[in-house]
């Protein structure tokens, strides 16, 4: 390697920045939140040192450049003015004094370069590029910042609550390793990382107990259920990305694709219950069952939907189930159909000029009739949205027109939203079912009605994947 890490501790030490512009208020930024003393040198301070000298305890300004009686007793240097003559005689004065420096934008005249950083206090990772290329190391910097939760940084001062104490209960150093790899792995972290502190505690002591007596504990493993999204990988959110990645065994949907269940971990056991309106590869009973039964077993179990698991998912009756069984669970909530399709189609749900409302209604048929309250979908000035509603689209939109609502309202009918063959097809009540019809749409499909779909001609912006009719 071209360059040694390091980490350097810097509480109540003085560090000097030399500039007063933005650049250097980021050295000095990043000095105080290391616990460092920070006295910046230039002759006025710029407006990005406005929320930085809030700590007039740890901060002083010197409104003149350093002197080398100004250096004793500093740890570093850093050399962040515009001007490279002002840059140059810092960087000389720090030579001098055995100081190591830092000089904003010069990887020759530097003792040392700062990396990118991705803060989990206590966790903290750098990405040093050596100089060569900072923006790289900031990509990779984003890289990191999406695989690793903020709360990462709880973890590691939770367990470091416990260290001494683990290391007198269990004498074998191999037997330490072990019992720290099981913590880390196992559902002491997963309390933590939802906020639940005191049963993280709680269970650690009892883990920490069996450990030292030689006992092996059977556990009760737990349930995740995981809102994927309407199709598009990327709008998983990050803690179901986590989950995902943790789990031994995962239960998913029709409406999860190949590029969601390619985030799940690659050694996990995946089990299809997806459900047609007219076939079901698995009741929700048997759904329920399987839950309960498999986290009983001890495995850490994904359930993964479509869109969000508490609208039109059934994730309540799911978690009812779990509850009663006394089997813990998680619910992450996942961007819902609607909102994902619209945006996508760049349709928005409510618009000053258009909707003030919007509601949100599946079309799925009870007992082969849509059974819908129409009069409160025929107000005005609102957006209705229609989950699961292609295959009855023309009751849909007569219901609609029967009811009073103009034949010329617009709807859009958004299938395989977000997702790389999304299709849009644009039409009104009057016509909608046959546009569908001739584009031979398959779904999974949302219906918007409303005059808002009229900004989609302007306002469509995902080209790539989509057509309109």
């Amino acid at each position: 390697m071209d360059q040694l890490p390091v980490f350097f501790d810097l509480k109540d030490r003085w560090v000097a920045v030399i500039g007063g512009g933005p650049q250097a208020a980021r050295r000095a930024e990043l000095a105080l939140r290391a616990g460092a003393r920070v006295r910046v040198f230039a002759a006025t301070l710029g407006g990005d040192f406005e929320t930085v000298i809030r700590h007039p305890d740890r901060i002083a300004h010197v409104p003149r450049l350093p002197a080398a009686a100004d250096l004793e007793g500093v740890t570093l240097v850093f050399c962040a003015d515009g001007d490279k003559a002002c840059n140059a005689a810092g960087r000389d004065l720090a030579k001098a004094a055995r100081i190591p420096c830092n000089v904003v934008d010069t990887p020759e005249w530097c003792d040392f370069t700062m990396p990118s950083i991705v803060d989990r206090s206590p966790v903290v990772i750098a990405i040093s590029t050596a100089g060569t290329s900072p923006i790289l190391g900031r990509m990779i910097k984003a890289r990191i910042e999406t695989m690793l939760p903020a709360a990462y940084g709880r973890i590691a001062q939770f367990v470091g609550r416990f260290r001494r104490k683990v290391t007198v209960a269990i004498k074998s150093f191999d037997g330490r390793r072990h019992f720290w790899e099981r913590i880390l792995e196992g559902p002491v972290v997963d309390r933590v990382l939802a906020g639940r502190d005191a049963e993280a505690a709680a269970e650690f002591e009892v883990e920490l107990a069996a450990a030292a007596a030689g006992i092996a504990r059977s556990r009760t493993g737990e349930v995740y259920l995981v809102g994927a999204g309407p199709g598009d990988p990327d709008l998983v959110t990050f803690k179901a990305l986590r989950l995902m990645q943790r789990a031994d065994v995962v239960l998913y949907d029709r409406l999860v694709g190949d590029g969601i269940l390619g985030l799940v971990r690659r050694e996990a056991e995946r089990i299809y219950v997806g459900k047609l309106p007219t076939e079901h590869t698995a009741s929700q009973d048997e759904i329920g069952a399987m839950l309960v039964r498999l986290a009983q077993e001890g495995k850490r179990v994904l359930r993964l939907k479509g869109g969000d698991p508490f609208l039109f998912g059934r994730g309540g009756e799911e978690i009812e189930r779990l509850a009663g069984a006394g089997i813990p669970f998680q619910v992450v909530p996942g961007v819902t159909a609607a909102l994902g399709c619209a945006a996508y189609a760049g349709i928005p749900l409510t618009h000053r000029d258009h909707a003030g409302a919007c509601v949100f209604v599946t079309g799925h048929s009870r007992e082969g009739k849509v059974d819908l309250d129409w009069t409160a979908l025929v107000r005005p000035r609102q957006t209705v949205a229609v989950y699961m509603g292609l295959s009855h689209l023309a009751e849909i939109a007569r219901g609609f027109v029967d009811h009073g609502a103009d034949p010329a309202l617009p709807v859009a009918v958004v299938d395989g939203g977000t997702r790389p063959e999304q299709q849009v097809v644009i039409g009104n009540l009057a016509d909608i079912a046959q546009r569908s019809e001739a584009a031979a749409l398959k779904g999974p499909a949302i219906l918007i009605v409303g005059t808002v779909v009229r900004l989609h001609e302007t306002l469509g912006w995902n080209a790539t994947g989509s057509q309109t009719s």
